[in-house]
């Protein structure tokens, strides 16, 4: 059976930016057969030039006309597939969306995922770009990941280790990029939670909303009631959410910092360097709330690149390099992009 290809087709309403790029081939698919045949039918345009779609959440399009061929991931499905003592194991489909998988934890009493409620995107793209919030990331709960080799056309298992998990890094983003998509991740939730309630405003949050007792519920409404003040819903201003990564800096270089800026915020890696918050560091160089056309830096959250409408990937990419440049001029660190440019 052929699979069924679209043509010239319109990306608006499958990225979180609202970026109107049209794809030149499109198609997509919703089993590991259904990617198969696809990559056999299309196997040479496929392997010279390709994207895998998810969510959409984590990428900008800075061309009007995609020539790459984009892929939709489309497989679903949420498993238990085996526990012990300690913990539950769970095989989840990569075009599942994150935040209801999260949902899904939480009313199975799953834990281990509560801090990373409403991050936007699909389940596949989680361990490409190891997200995390809030004092968590993927890794600390990913088992293992299943993806299909698109020039091999075989099927792969990645345990933990080969994932080779970094801040917002991991092998599928580095070595092996465009190499594979993702079919599923199998993640290890904690049967008796382990809350994690001592970073960013979580506290508070919980303070504010007249919890005494803690559960893997709670921690979740707070992440979400701290989320959705702070950030723009992507469904009324167009975004990704963080457009740069956090950088890490020597000590010594905090220190100095920290004379000229004693409000500067920065927490310590495990690896003795400081991470800063690049929020911070952009609010400071003069650029939340900046608007050009319809291209802007979110007034709540500098860290937001937006779209407020008719913005096109070029004129945002351009904020972000202005941005970088007197980030870099006046504090001598280089901010890195978080979001995936096409």
């Amino acid at each position: 059976m052929s699979m069924q290809i679209a043509h010239n087709i319109s990306l608006k309403k499958f990225n979180s930016f609202g970026i109107d790029a049209i794809a030149r081939n499109y198609a997509s698919f919703n089993s590991v057969q259904s990617l198969t045949e696809l990559i056999e039918d299309h196997h040479a345009q496929i392997l010279q030039s390709h994207f895998i779609l998810g969510g959409g959440s984590n990428i900008l399009f800075t061309k009007p006309l995609l020539n790459e061929f984009v892929l939709k991931n489309e497989i679903k499905g949420i498993q238990l597939i085996r526990e012990d003592d300690e913990q539950f194991f769970v095989e989840v489909a990569a075009g599942e969306n994150w935040h209801q998988f999260v949902l899904h934890c939480i009313q199975n009493g799953w834990a281990g995922v509560e801090n990373l409620s409403l991050i936007p995107g699909n389940v596949g793209a989680s361990p490409i770009q190891n997200i995390g919030a809030y004092g968590v990331e993927v890794r600390d709960v990913i088992e293992s990941v299943q993806a299909y080799h698109i020039a091999e056309k075989t099927l792969h298992h990645f345990s933990f280790t080969d994932c080779a998990f970094g801040y917002r890094e991991s092998s599928f983003k580095s070595k092996w990029k465009n190499q594979f998509v993702i079919t599923k991740v199998v993640f290890r939730l904690n049967k008796k939670p382990v809350y994690k309630t001592n970073y960013g405003a979580i506290e508070n949050e919980l303070e504010k909303m007249g919890i005494t007792n803690l559960s893997i519920q709670s921690i979740s409404d707070a992440v979400i009631n701290i989320r959705s003040s702070k950030l723009p819903d992507p469904t009324v201003i167009g975004n990704a959410g963080s457009f740069f990564k956090n950088p890490a800096i020597s000590k010594e270089q905090f220190e100095a910092l920290k004379n000229q800026h004693p409000q500067i915020i920065g927490f310590q890696n495990q690896n003795g360097t400081m991470k800063v918050a690049a929020g911070w560091l952009i609010e400071k160089a003069g650029w939340k709330g900046y608007r050009l056309g319809d291209a802007g830096c979110h007034a709540l959250q500098a860290l937001v690149l937006v779209n407020y409408g008719k913005a096109n990937g070029s004129e945002i990419l351009e904020l972000s390099e202005k941005i970088i440049h007197s980030v870099q001029d006046q504090f001598g660190i280089l901010l890195e992009k978080e979001v995936n440019i096409l």
